[in-house]
């Protein structure tokens, strides 16, 4: 299929024309009804459980197809689109109001520390395409990295393991390992050390 990058309609430019888009049946890995039952799931026992909660909510988390380990801390203000694309490691945290926007595959590695308002992208559109079409990329991060609050992390990239991203920085490409990256986009500023004491 040609990729289409604008066209004329009655002498008038088009970039994006959203009556045609559709979102392909499989993309979302299960069934609409699936779907809707994991929200109305998430809005009630999942975000209105106390915090202390933590394994109730893993627990619901595995009922719809998540892979989660051992000992792992998440908050009931947490946000996840498709649990089944989700792998979380053992001994992992994932903060107030972080948003997981699951479309595709997220892989969190082991003794993960993820602060609040964090924002995990998998999704996005072409815009090159009059159709608009949806699309998804994966999102890896690497075992013991801690990604600090306000942070946007964008489909298609991984964090190497051990790397520190600051505050309200943006990951728009992969990152080396045992790094404290800063910015947007983030980038590593110098090696994160481990102190003896």
């Amino acid at each position: 299929m040609a990729v289409i990058s604008k066209a004329e309609v009655g002498h008038k430019l088009v970039y994006q024309d959203l009556s045609t888009f559709d979102v392909p049946a499989s993309f979302r890995g299960k069934s609409k009804l699936l779907v809707q039952l994991w929200w109305i799931v998430q809005g009630t026992l999942f975000s209105m459980s106390p915090q202390v909660f933590y394994g109730w909510r893993v627990l619901l988390l595995r009922f719809f197809g998540a892979q989660i380990g051992k000992g792992v801390k998440i908050r009931s203000s947490v946000k996840i689109t498709y649990p089944w694309n989700l792998e979380i490691g053992n001994h992992c945290w994932v903060g107030d109001d972080t948003s997981i926007y699951n479309l595709g595959n997220v892989r969190i590695g082991n003794h993960v520390a993820i602060a609040h308002k964090v924002y995990i992208n998998t999704g996005g559109h072409a815009y090159d395409k009059i159709t608009f079409d949806i699309f998804s990329k994966p999102v890896y991060i690497e075992d013991e990295c801690w990604i600090t609050n306000d942070v946007y992390i964008a489909p298609g990239t991984t964090i190497g393991k051990g790397t520190i991203v600051s505050a309200r920085s943006s990951v728009l490409k992969n990152l080396p390992a045992g790094k404290i990256c800063v910015g947007t986009p983030a980038v590593p500023i110098k090696d994160r050390t481990i102190s003896d004491r």
